[in-house]
């Protein structure tokens, strides 16, 4: 049994190895989907030892019972795709005989953990069961290849979409901890950002002793030097003293560092440089590019000074909150947990509630103020900044109390609704229809949906349907701020259409019976049978025709009026009148195209259910076979034509009326 799958004995066979390495879990960066290694399509990875463990089961689109693949002794890869187009890989091993497999992904807004779970996730696979150089090139012949010995290492390169994030699990299958090499290559698109890196901004702590410095992308931690060499500073008030990357604690990358100064910096205008640190380079990218020697940003270091209270959210409608957003961070500890810190005037008596801060760290850029109510109305608001029952107003980051009093004006809005009515003008094949809203609480907006067309009218007039349908008409409404939408479901069923089936070939004393399928608003019916009687009852009653002695035809017709509306439609049917529904068999027949008597076949099967007819020769070949009254024997047999004589002839069926069963057999002569 190949133990890369299997049945149940390679669950056991998984909980074994678990078990063998002592039960040990994926904790190294890289060894999980969430922290895998950024990397670039020009640069060759080397992974020079492999740590033994195991995530779980992998999803994998191979056939077979209980088959299961896992993560076993993995490395991840994440990348991006810039370019669409083939990717080609290739993973060597260090030890030319290991076992090594690999699953592609597309992790494009998704939890990239989900691989595990959301088979859809899949890309392209080489779970092949033999050591050696594997990955995808152009010598695959599919994105799918399955366990086992035998199987080829390389897949088709799979095809990958610009601007979609790609995740690359490489599973070590052979217990040994021997690495390998990873490249990417033979592929037509690219993987590499065409984004130089950059510094992107930079900006202070309130005291002015931390730099924080955006990256225009996301960087490699590695290239960071601890001491903050990587950067300096225009002036000489103060020295850099260390560096770290954000996010370096769980990542590869990182696409901001915190510099930290030997003291505060005075007030004033500033830049901060890259340049080469102690390990000889600036900071680099996942393609291993620099950062340009001196290139800088400038940052602003402000005098200390209170937070101004100076924006809201916009004001949603109907609300019961407000949020006020805040330049600079200020401490969480300074709100007054019961809103006393704000006072709320208006038209309307409402009153804050409750406040809190959305806190990092101790501070806050936001403030959550909930309300005692939700505002449904129009109004004027103030918002007043006040010292609260904590004794103080706010305070920011760096201790600064902001001066009570600050005011926010702000305004609501009412609420709307989208409820409307209509009135029909009924026509025969088309129904037009006028549609109202009564507007109010300052709508200025419609935006109608009728199904076929739109409108962004107030009161759309002579919007036409069709006069029988089902139609599901919707309108949405607003005044700037408050929305609303409602929909209708109008059915108009008003057209005529007359409609019937009935038996198309009758036998003697059978009757014909009608089945009206008439739809529509329908107040009289015209009925006329062909034969000089008529009806006006909805559903006429069963009538028979008069056996002549021959085949007769004779027209059905339906006239259904709506006499309300004038509206009227018409149907006809055309039905047979068989003088003989004796079903037998012809003694003789002259295929000789003549149009009388070309063709073997039993005679007015119309009473025959499960039909079968079969003709044999004089040596009891059977020549013809047919379960249907409609399919005859012209004389020939794969086109030829067979010679004058007698052939035998059988025939089964059940009568439709009885349900007696019968078989019959006989002879019949082609005579030429």
């Amino acid at each position: 049994m190949n133990t890369k799958a299997g049945t149940i004995l390679t669950v056991f066979f998984l909980l074994l190895l678990q078990n063998n390495l002592k039960a040990q879990t994926c904790n190294q960066l890289g060894q999980t989907p969430a922290s895998a290694f950024p990397v670039c399509g020009t640069t060759t990875f080397s992974q020079s030892t492999v740590a033994l463990c195991v995530n779980g089961v992998v999803p994998a689109p191979c056939q077979g019972a209980n088959v299961i693949f896992y993560d076993r002794n993995p490395y991840y890869y994440k990348f991006t795709c810039f370019t669409s187009g083939t990717l080609g890989l290739i993973i060597t091993p260090l030890t030319l005989a290991d076992d090594y497999d690999w699953q592609l992904f597309d992790v494009t807004g998704k939890n990239p953990d989900n691989i595990f779970t959301d088979a859809s996730m899949f890309v392209a696979c080489n779970w092949s069961g033999d050591g050696g150089v594997t990955g995808a090139s152009a010598s695959g012949t599919s994105l799918i290849v399955c366990e086992g010995p035998g199987k080829p290492l390389f897949s088709k390169m799979p095809v990958i979409q610009a601007g979609r994030d790609y995740l690359l699990l490489v599973s070590h299958f052979t217990i040994s901890q021997s690495g390998y090499k990873l490249q990417f290559t033979g592929g037509n698109s690219s993987i590499t950002d065409p984004l130089l890196p950059a510094l992107s901004s930079a900006r202070t702590n309130c005291n002015g002793t931390q730099i924080t410095v955006r990256l225009n992308k996301k960087m490699k931690c590695s290239s960071l030097v601890l001491n903050g060499s990587d950067f300096q500073i225009s002036s000489g008030a103060a020295t850099i003293t260390s560096a770290s990357g954000l996010g370096c604690s769980s990542s590869f990358e990182m696409d901001s560092v915190l510099v930290t100064l030997s003291n505060p910096l005075p007030a004033g205008t500033y830049t901060i440089a890259a340049k080469p640190g102690d390990d000889g380079n600036t900071l680099l990218d996942n393609c291993d590019r620099e950062i340009a020697n001196q290139s800088s940003v400038f940052f602003i270091v402000d005098a200390l000074s209170p937070i101004p209270m100076d924006s809201l959210s916009p004001v949603n409608c109907a609300p019961s909150s407000l949020q006020l957003v805040f330049k600079n961070a200020i401490k969480c500890n300074s709100i007054a947990a019961d809103g006393s810190d704000f006072l709320l005037s208006g038209i309307q008596p409402f009153s804050i509630s409750s406040a809190s801060g959305v806190c990092t760290n101790g501070v806050s850029t936001v403030i959550n103020l909930q309300l005692n109510g939700t505002i449904f109305t129009a109004g004027s608001f103030q918002l007043q900044l006040k010292r609260g029952t904590d004794g103080n107003t706010i305070i920011s980051e760096c201790g600064v109390e902001t001066p009570a009093g600050a005011v926010l004006p702000f305004i609501t809005k009412d609420t709307v609704n989208a409820q409307f009515s209509y009135t029909i003008l009924y026509g025969c094949r088309f129904d037009t229809i006028n549609f109202f809203h009564a507007g109010g609480n300052g709508v200025i907006n419609w935006n109608w949906d009728f199904g076929n067309n739109t409108s962004n009218i107030q009161n759309p007039p002579g919007i036409v349907f069709n006069a029988n349908g089902q139609y599901t008409v919707q309108l949405a409404v607003g005044n700037g701020i408050c929305r609303d939408s409602s929909q209708a479901v109008i059915v108009l069923n008003n057209e005529v259409k007359a409609d019937f089936n009935v038996t198309p070939e009758i036998c003697p004393q059978d009757s014909a019976v009608i089945k009206n399928n008439s739809t529509g608003v329908i107040d009289s019916w015209q009925w006329n049978f062909g034969y000089g009687n008529s009806s006006t009852l909805k559903d006429p009653l069963p009538f028979q025709y008069i056996n002549t002695g021959r085949d007769a035809f004779f027209t059905i017709s339906l006239v259904a009026v709506n006499n309300a509306l004038g509206c009227r439609d018409s149907a006809m049917v055309r039905v047979k009148a068989i003088s003989n529904c004796t079903i037998l068999v012809p003694t003789g027949f002259t295929p000789n195209g003549d149009g009388l008597n070309d063709y073997l076949f039993p005679l007015n099967t119309i009473k025959a259910g499960s039909l079968d007819f079969k003709i044999f020769n004089r040596w009891g070949q059977l020549i013809f076979h047919s379960n249907s009254g409609l399919k005859k024997w012209d004389g020939r047999i794969n086109g030829v034509l067979q010679n004058p004589g007698v052939y035998i002839w059988m025939l089964s069926y059940i009568h439709k009326d009885t349900g007696k069963k019968y078989f019959l057999k006989g002879s019949t002569t082609l005579i030429r």
